[in-house]
């Protein structure tokens, strides 16, 4: 994690870099002077074990901020997203296995000249983080209760109130396919199974994006909700890429939301139905958040 602005009279020496340096490990200058460490700015991960707690780095006394608790994280490469510069750099520093874990949400740090987005994950399986490379004394699971007491990287003691409340969350969306499909008059009557692709399509780049955490009413910047697409009818059958799972109506679609929804529920998940029906919106009650065909078909349309 270096996100903390730098004057050159107090810059930290270059960390360590590989024969294969990548163009992006390098600082970035603002016009004040201050620098930040990646081109292309910089991610790190919050890997968040329900028994063990979250998974802390002991940054090296060589580094910016050195002896102080930060996250893995660092500069990202070339075109990736914060995601997958996440998840490399925690890979790269702590041997994290991107298979154990589950992405949640993230959180902007956003300077217009450079940003910092930490990824929140939860970890589905259980393992052994070993320190990997020059950039950590030690790592360390520690209980979220805990964090605050230990001698922080001031990024990280800056933004752990908002980051504490994410650790909990366990975002869930619910696609009524067929409300969907036909909330605009494209002639999608003529072709529903080709039509319900197109959706399937769209719903899967927005949620491999990541929602607006406003959807979900929780204070990130953005949401990776686990993602079931319904469908009825003649769009049964259908398949998704990507992270969306199809579900089949056996008949009444509305029920099969429903039921989807009700399962997720009994998990723990905080759930969001995508539709714009009346009658299922009064079905599903109050306490269940929804979002209207329209809306999501922006998303899939930005």
């Amino acid at each position: 994690m270096t996100h903390e602005p730098r004057n050159d009279s107090a810059l930290p020496p270059l960390p360590p870099l590989p024969p294969h340096r990548d163009p992006a490990d390098a600082w970035v200058v603002a016009p004040s002077g201050e620098r930040y460490w990646g081109l292309h700015g910089a991610a790190g991960l919050i890997a968040f074990d329900s028994l063990r707690g979250v998974l802390l780095q002991h940054r090296a006394g060589w580094s910016h901020h050195g002896g102080t608790w930060g996250l893995p994280g660092g500069a990202r490469h070339g075109s990736e997203s914060a995601l997958e510069g996440a998840l490399r750099e925690a890979a790269e520093e702590a041997e994290v296995p991107a298979e154990a874990l589950t992405p949640v949400a993230t959180h902007l740090l956003d300077l217009h000249v450079w940003s910092y987005t930490t990824v929140v994950a939860r970890v589905d399986s259980p393992f052994e983080a070993r320190v990997a490379d020059a950039e950590s004394l030690a790592l360390r699971w520690v209980r979220p209760e805990e964090v605050a007491e230990l001698d922080l990287h001031p990024g990280l003691r800056t933004s752990w109130p908002a980051l504490r409340p994410l650790l909990d969350l366990r975002p869930a969306l619910v696609v009524d396919v067929a409300n969907v499909v036909g909330s605009v008059p494209d002639g999608w009557w003529k072709d529903r199974a080709d039509a319900t692709a197109r959706v399937l399509a769209g719903t899967a780049r927005v949620v491999a994006a990541g929602l607006p955490a406003s959807v979900f009413g929780v204070a990130a910047h953005s949401v990776l909700p686990e993602t079931v697409a319904v469908v009825e009818g003649a769009a049964r059958g259908a398949v998704a890429k990507g992270c969306v799972r199809v579900v089949d109506a056996a008949a009444d679609g509305d029920a099969s939301v429903l039921a989807q929804v009700e399962e997720l529920r009994a998990t723990g998940a905080t759930v969001v139905v995508v539709s714009s029906d009346r009658g299922l919106r009064r079905r599903l009650g109050d306490d269940v958040m929804t979002l209207g065909a329209g809306t999501f078909r922006s998303l899939m349309s930005a």
